[in-house]
């Protein structure tokens, strides 16, 4: 049940950072660089829930579901 919240937290915190480089995209001014680390950690944060996801499923703490 933990990797379960952990994967939902990573999930939220990948929007957040999308969201935020949105809203800088929106407001800044042209030579900010603000949405580039914002995609920046959403990039980072998307590669390290891949792994998570790996490394679980490899672990069997997470279980795929058959498709019927």
């Amino acid at each position: 049940m933990i990797i379960k919240i952990i994967i939902i937290l990573f999930l939220l915190f990948i929007f957040y950072a999308l969201g935020s480089a949105l809203y800088f995209l929106v407001r800044d001014k042209a030579d900010s660089t603000r949405v580039v680390k914002a995609l920046t950690w959403r990039i980072g944060l998307s590669i390290v829930l891949f792994l998570l996801l790996f490394v679980a499923f490899a672990m069997g703490f997470i279980q795929p579901h058959a498709i019927m």
